[in-house]
């Protein structure tokens, strides 16, 4: 299924029924009277966040929607019948952004989560409605009021736990395919990845059956936060991760410098992303001998004054320590 993480939508609740004029009259009964019903009432719009869904292609090839109107009242006191309400079905995380693409009007971050976003419209009120003991036979009724209208934005920001960012082909989805069983596409070029995929760790007894859920976040290139490379629209994932797990690929020359070029978009990006929780690993450590490991691996350091972890997600180095480190920040 293609992963599509926004959407522009229009959609409309339904108009309420109109009000019914009538009298009874029938044989045989000395009095009748004004018998007109009220009109139905229109159905509301309603996002769902539904837990089985993870992408908003549902609205890449249907962008209007509307409930449906409330029908009209009918003679002897009978009521016009209500509108079905429009469900819509969302991935959880999922924010509901004004026409501007800036003003969030909704979040629907919690499984099973409902907001009635467009009321419908109120029926009309029939004549028997306004029968009284000064006006007994009162000849109007009034029309239903119109439903509500909008266009309106839908922006996806994937829930997980922990979330993979690094340059282009730092190994983020060799990492993922390595500790989960998420199959992402894996090769030798930039930008391989160009949407995030999830997969979820399991660790053993050693951490007590913890799992956790992974993102991996498409390559970030300097500029990214301008809109270079694949721009800053996949940074608003990174937003709901509580740990970042920050990959670097050991094989380039100068590690110290990839590292600060992704700090330094997060710290453009906004949203407090360069404060989460982050744990730097230098990635591929296969490939290189001893005494080099060490030098970068001391560089890095003396940048980030953090632990560095040096990996294969390959041949499987270190990979349990970085998942344990990244579980009890979790936790934490």
């Amino acid at each position: 299924m293609k992963f599509l993480d926004q959407a522009k939508i229009y959609v409309a609740s339904g108009s309420g029924g109109r009000g019914c004029c009538s009298f009874h009259r029938e044989k045989y009964i000395e009095f009748g009277g004004p018998d007109g019903g009220n009109g139905g009432k229109g159905g509301d719009v309603i996002f769902e966040a539904a837990a089985n869904l993870n992408t908003l292609i549902d609205y890449r090839y249907q962008q209007h929607f509307a409930a449906s109107n409330g029908r009209g009242g009918a003679g002897r006191d009978r009521s016009g019948l209500n509108g079905k309400d429009l469900i819509l079905k969302v991935p959880v995380g999922t924010q509901v952004l004004d026409e501007d693409k800036e003003t969030v009007l909704y979040d629907l971050s919690e499984q099973g989560q409902r907001i009635i976003f467009l009321k419908g419209g109120d029926g009309g009120f029939g004549n028997a409605h306004y029968k009284s003991s000064t006006n007994q036979a009162p000849r109007y009724c009034t029309p239903g009021y119109p439903g509500e209208e909008r266009e309106v934005w839908l922006r996806l920001k994937l829930i997980a736990d922990a979330g993979l960012i690094g340059l282009p082909n730092a190994g983020k989805s060799t990492f993922l395919a390595a500790v989960t069983a998420a199959k992402p596409k894996i090769a030798d070029y930039p930008f391989t990845t160009i949407a995030p995929n999830l997969g979820v760790v399991r660790l053993g007894e050693k951490n007590d059956g913890t799992s956790f859920v992974l993102a991996d976040i498409p390559g970030l290139i300097e500029g990214a936060h301008e809109g270079h490379g694949l721009g800053d629209r996949f940074l608003g994932h990174v937003e709901r991760c509580r740990v970042l797990l920050h990959l670097i690929d050991g094989t380039d020359e100068d590690v110290v410098a990839n590292y600060k070029t992704i700090r330094a978009e997060l710290k453009a990006y906004g949203a407090s992303l360069s404060r989460k929780p982050e744990i730097v690993a230098i990635n591929k450590a296969d490939a290189l001998d001893k005494e080099d490991l060490k030098k970068k691996v001391a560089a890095l350091k003396r940048v980030t004054r953090k632990p560095i972890y040096a990996i294969s997600a390959v041949a499987g180095t270190g990979v349990k320590d970085v998942l344990y480190e990244a579980a009890k920040k979790i936790k934490k």
